[in-house]
C-alpha cells in the first residue's frame, strides 16, 4: 500500500517512475505479484526485479524459520524493532536502486517508508535517509566526479496509515491489488491477508481512522 501511493506521489509531481521490487529471501512470492499489479496500475515506465537474498543471513521473521506475532497490541508494537525487521533491507534497496539511477542519469529516488514504520524500523528514519544521501554523493561516479546531489524521497514519512489511505483516495489508487500482510495464505486463485500480523493490524486500523472499508480480503 505504501508504495503504491509512493509511486502515485512521485507520478504527481511529474516524475517518470521505474519501478523496483527485490527477491530478497521472502518467505513467499505474493508480495512481488502485488508490486507488479501496482507498477502497471501505477503507470510505471519500467519495473525491475532484483534477486539479494538476504534469507541466507537469517535473523528476521519474513525471511528466517521464525513465527511472525500475531495480535500484538498497539503499545507492544512500538516498544522495539520487531522481528520482522529484515536487518539492512532498506540498505541494500537503496544501494540497488542508487545504481539504477545512476545508469538512468537520475538523481531522485523514492521511498515508501512512513511515521509508522519509523518507531520500530531504523532504516526508515528521517537520520538514515539523510546518511544514505550523504553518501550516495561519494559512492558514484555521478555524484563524486560530475557534483550530482541525490535525493531521497519520503512522501509519507510524515503520515500515518489513516492519512496513506486518504492520500491514496485523492491520487485514485487502487489499494485492492496492494498486500501489506507478513502471513497471507492462498486460497485458490486469491491470496488471502490474516488480519493478525502487525501490518494487518495497522492498515486495518488506518482504514478505521480514515473512515472507509479496505478493499482487499481477509481471513474471516
Amino acid at each position: 500500500m505504501d508504495s503504491a501511493v509512493t509511486l502515485a506521489e512521485a507520478r504527481a509531481l511529474g516524475f517518470e517512475a521505474y519501478a523496483l521490487s527485490a527477491r530478497y529471501g521472502q518467505r513467499h512470492e505474493y508480495e512481488r505479484a502485488a508490486a507488479a499489479r501496482v507498477a502497471e496500475a501505477g503507470g510505471a515506465k519500467d519495473h525491475r526485479i532484483v534477486t539479494v537474498d538476504l534469507g541466507v543471513l537469517g535473523g528476521s521473521a519474513l525471511t528466517d524459520d521464525i513465527e511472525v506475532p500475531k495480535d500484538r497490541s498497539h503499545d507492544e508494537m512500538g516498544s522495539d524493532v520487531p522481528v520482522t525487521y529484515v536487518p539492512a533491507r532498506n540498505t541494500v534497496f537503496l544501494a540497488v536502486a542508487l545504481g539504477w539511477a545512476e545508469v538512468l542519469d537520475a538523481t531522485d529516488l523514492f521511498l515508501g517508508v512512513n511515521a509508522v514504520d519509523y518507531s520500530g524500523y531504523p532504516d526508515c528514519r528521517p537520520q538514515f535517509l539523510a546518511a544514505f544521501e550523504a553518501l550516495a554523493s561519494v559512492a558514484t561516479a555521478a555524484g563524486a566526479e560530475r557534483g550530482a546531489r541525490f535525493t531521497v524521497h519520503a512522501p509519507l514519512m510524515k503520515l500515518s496509515k489513516a492519512g496513506i489511505v486518504q492520500r491514496a483516495a485523492a491520487l485514485n489508487v487502487d489499494l485492492s491489488l496492494t498486500l501489506t500482510c507478513y502471513d497471507p495464505v492462498p486460497e485458490g486463485e486469491r491470496v488471502i491477508s490474516c488480519g493478525r500480523c502487525d501490518a494487518c493490524q495497522l492498515r486495518l486500523a488506518g482504514f478505521a481512522e480514515a473512515g472507509t472499508t479496505d478493499p482487499i480480503p481477509y481471513v474471516s
